[in-house]
């Protein structure tokens, strides 16, 4: 009588190169993922119900009319454009931007003459920035 001998091999998965893919398509995704980054601007809202502040000597007041013309500290300026409005709070503030600012404008004047206003105050790197409210009229 013959035995026969049987092998049975054992089958093995090599995990290795799966998880180096793994690894890789991580590392990947990682390096080629983009984060935006917001700046914010800190603003102080004054109460329109509050008491009137003592203001401090030296401020930057930027006057915004209902057509949308900015005025720094009475100075009118030649155009609405971003870059005239910057060159004009520098030349007042004489590039100190630790002074206080203000900024003005008309309740009818656009959202988007404030918005450059506050825009061309970030980029320039003010760290102080007020709107002027007033108090509502009693009824």
């Amino acid at each position: 009588m013959k035995f026969q001998r049987s092998l049975k091999e054992e089958v093995n998965v090599d995990l290795t190169p799966l998880i180096d893919v793994v690894f890789l398509l991580l590392i990947f995704f990682m390096v080629t993922t983009t984060f935006s980054r917001n700046t914010n601007l800190l603003i102080n809202l004054p109460e329109a119900t509050g008491e009137m502040t003592e203001q401090e000597a030296v401020t930057v007041e930027i006057l915004i009319a209902e057509n949308g013309n900015y005025s720094v500290n009475g100075r009118q300026l030649v155009n609405n454009q971003i870059e005239t409005l910057m060159r004009t709070v520098t030349e007042v503030s004489g590039g100190d931007v630790t002074i206080p600012l203000i900024i003005t404008a008309d309740a009818n004047t656009s959202h988007q003459s404030v918005v450059t206003a506050m825009d061309a105050v970030a980029q320039l790197g003010f760290s102080s920035l007020n709107i002027a409210t007033r108090e509502p009229d009693a009824e």
